[in-house]
């Protein structure tokens, strides 16, 4: 029977570890903005709290970052497998439970390997155990630790004496703090980290055999349902339980203001009960026009944030031999996860356990405590990986949902969305407008750049205390994260770039350290921050996709104008040399042809082809992307068919060669799908894109595109976040292609054939 690290602990002796005072230190949590931790009683400083080496030799590895499906279980197995010199396969990893892991905040924003991996965390807790174990090998062979060494979990004397890290302390812990000086492995001498491992979990998924939270069953478990408002913003007159008595296997209706739900002895009761179920609602607000609702944000009040501000725009602009200005618009995305949410939840009179898809576990055990009036120390979040979303599907609602359910019967309750439930409550990606204008010197290069972005936003993660950052918590009374109108005030000190608002090639940003750094001085970057009708959150590259497709697409508007080669013209405006370097290595791996944009001498074929390019440098220092698209356009139906895609990334060292070429592939992939046909749509009262008919994405079976991809390492730099970077590139790219070939410019997400079609007229027409 394999116990919990608290088991283990409790039930062996203690073992001490001494060092001596100047090789300790008290590490507090590391400060991650959003991703952020509260303190939890399991204790970051002590070694125990990370892994522990079991008398079979396994060593057991404790991680508060969770893997939905980027690969990160298999990396921080390399990591503790690489640190503490064994094989993969000695290494047990468990993934937040919030009973016997760290709280390392929320697996998100491309932050696991940063925080994991940097000589903190699970990285340093590895290296302290393997000194620590040096340390005792030393005292029990009799020799100096310099004339140790280690491999496969065995400790050699220069003698040729040996002893085992299970004959030193198996089933025992270390008692010490990690050690801020203990020397992390180097790269040049990796065995196990930078290897293309394949997922550890691999042969379980391809053979049907991997288990996710839709499949956890727990002995007296019902069923539950959700019945969720009809538009955004009703509320409850009257729900008539009458009218669901005659199901079959009811259990209870359970109303809690304007939450509903329902709970019965099987998953097709319950629904059935859930859609018979009689609800009088009052109606709620009518919704902004889907038509107009761009020029409806940007009249909106909002919470205004500078950026940069140089504070010469307009003279410079006046100044200015041309100004251009060019408006693009974003739309609402949704997660569009294909299996949707679902969680179980046991919630007992002194205990509650809740097995959850949830990226969040310890802010999810704060929430639930919360919204079921209980002690936060007699709840328990158990990540079981659910639906891949990256970002904030349902699977935090139905936490909540399946725990409220639960509470209200006295019985384990699991709940599965329906796929209405889901698409038309999840977290929406934001929806927003960017307004560029930029004046040029005779010389064709740019002298001033203004941009303007108007944001809708409604809620978010909710942390470990904003229940009404999601549907739950907003049917329940709570409210909803949403900065107050204020206006903005030049920036004072410190530099902001907040979700890639500010283009790379902003001569601020190197002053302001946020990893681009450009040329151009006379800047402005302004952001409105606007109540959204919707439930926004994080969705793969939250705003940072939205902002790199306006800038990017913007500064290849430039480049036309100056008649140049959309590479040099970037390169004749950015500083920052791994910008610059993943620009030059993708253009290079794509043979890229110096010429300007579009292409001369249109073809009258019925099909043109043209490439494409943007780059960034994700949220400051957290990885860098150049993505070369090349992409046929039909001229009569308006489709748009990328054929190959080579894309150059510098992440720091590669932990694992595979899994970032998955990462990287999948992240374009979904960059395509959401550049060429996602978009969440609305009639006056409520979600219109509510199933796979009327939320389009791109199908399984479509056109593959070819994917190559260059990994940039320069030398002695740590490691960033890789698995938002290619997404982030990908309209901004596809875009440019398009005008390359077509010379029409779109400036509006999703390229549809009609949005398509309808540029190919206007340019036409401008050029008659």
């Amino acid at each position: 029977m394999t116990q919990s690290r608290r088991e283990f602990l409790k039930s062996c002796g203690a073992l001490i570890v001494s060092f001596s005072a100047g090789s300790l230190r008290v590490l507090s949590a590391q400060s991650q903005g959003q991703f952020g931790t509260h303190p939890s009683h399991i204790d970051p400083e002590k070694l125990d709290s990370w892994l522990a080496v079991g008398a079979d030799g396994i060593i057991t590895a404790y991680t508060g970052k969770c893997d939905f499906g980027q690969g990160i279980f298999t990396a921080q197995s390399q990591l503790v497998a690489e640190e503490l010199c064994v094989p993969i396969d000695r290494v047990k990893l468990i993934q937040c439970d919030t009973s016997v892991c760290p709280d390392q905040g929320t697996t998100s924003g491309s932050q696991s390997t940063p925080t994991n991996f940097n000589s903190e965390s699970l990285a340093l807790a590895a290296a302290t155990a393997r000194e620590a174990l040096l340390g005792l090998a030393a005292v029990k062979l009799g020799e100096r630790v310099e004339q140790l060494t280690v491999a496969d979990g065995i400790i050699t004397s220069n003698m040729g004496r040996y002893v085992r890290y299970e004959e030193l302390i198996g089933n025992k812990h270390f008692n010490v703090l990690l050690s801020a000086t203990a020397k992390r492995r180097s790269s040049r001498d990796w065995t196990v980290l930078g290897k293309p491992i394949p997922s550890l979990d691999r042969t379980a998924l391809m053979t049907g055999q991997f288990e996710f939270v839709h499949h956890v069953r727990i002995p007296g478990m019902l069923h539950g349902r959700v019945v969720r408002p009809p538009e955004m913003g009703a509320t409850v007159v009257h729900v008539d339980e009458q009218s669901v008595r005659s199901v079959p296997g009811l259990v209870k209706v359970v109303v809690r203001k304007n939450f509903i739900g329902v709970v019965a002895e099987t998953q097709y009761q319950a629904a059935l009960a859930a859609r018979k179920l009689a609800v009088q609602w009052n109606p709620g607000p009518e919704l902004p026009s889907h038509n107009s609702f761009f020029d409806h944000l940007r009249k909106q009040p909002s919470h205004d944030v500078l950026s940069v501000d140089s504070r010469d725009i307009e003279a410079q602009l006046a100044a200015a031999s041309h100004v251009i200005r060019a408006i693009y618009t974003y739309p609402y995305q949704m997660h569009g996860s294909v299996g949707a949410s679902c969680a179980v939840a046991e919630v007992k009179p002194e205990s509650a356990t809740v097995w959850s898809a949830t990226q969040s576990v310890y802010p999810t055990r704060s929430i639930v405590a919360k919204l079921l009036n209980m002690p936060v120390d007699t709840v328990r979040v158990i990540y079981v990986r659910g639906s891949g979303c990256y970002g904030l599907n349902g699977a935090d609602a139905v936490s909540f949902d399946a725990a409220i359910l639960s509470q209200a019967v006295g019985r384990p309750v699991r709940l599965q969305f329906s796929r209405q439930d889901e698409m038309m409550w999840e977290n929406f990606g934001s929806a927003c407008v960017v307004e560029h204008r930029a004046g040029m010197a005779r010389d064709g290069s740019i002298v001033v750049w203004d941009r303007e972005d108007w944001v809708a936003s409604l809620g978010n993660r909710p942390g470990y205390d904003i229940p009404g950052n999601v549907i739950t918590g907003m049917l329940l009374g709570y409210e909803a994260e949403l900065p107050e109108p204020r206006s903005a005030k030049a920036p004072g000190g410190k530099f902001r770039n907040q979700s890639n608002t500010v283009p790379s090639y902003f001569a601020g940003c190197v002053a302001g350290g946020c990893g681009g750094g450009g040329t151009i001085r006379s800047e402005r970057a302004l952001t409105h921050t606007v109540r959204s009708p919707f439930f926004t959150g994080p969705l793969r590259s939250p705003l940072r996709i939205q902002n790199t497709f306006a800038n990017e697409c913007f500064i290849d508007e430039l480049c036309a104008h100056a008649k140049a080669d959309p590479v040099a013209f970037r390169l004749q405006h950015l500083q920052n040399s791994r910008v610059i370097g993943v620009l030059k290595a993708a253009a290079d791996a794509a043979s890229w042809q110096a010429r300007p944009s579009p292409m001369a001498n249109f073809s009258r074929a019925q099909t043109v082809s043209g490439r494409g390019i943007a780059c960034v440098a994700y949220e400051g220092d957290n990885g860098y992307a150049a993505l070369v698209a090349e992409v046929d356009v039909d001229l009569q139906t308006g489709t748009v068919r990328p054929k190959r895609f080579i894309i150059a990334l510098d992440c720091g060292p590669v932990s694992n060669p595979d899994g970032l070429r998955n990462q990287t592939e999948g992240g374009i992939l979904q960059g395509m799908s959401r550049a060429l046909v996602e978009e969440v749509t609305w009639d006056n009262r409520r979600v219109t894109s509510v199933d796979w008919e009327t939320y389009k994405s791109l199908h399984l079976d479509s056109e593959m595109p070819t994917v190559e991809t260059v990994f940039v390492t320069p030398a002695d730099r740590p490691a960033t976040g890789a698995g938002e970077t290619a997404i982030t590139v990908t309209p901004a790219a596809i875009g440019n292609a398009i005008f390359d070939a077509t010379s029409a410019r779109l400036r509006d997400l999703p390229f549809t054939p009609e949005r398509v079609k309808a540029a190919l007229l206007a340019d036409r027409g401008a050029r008659a």
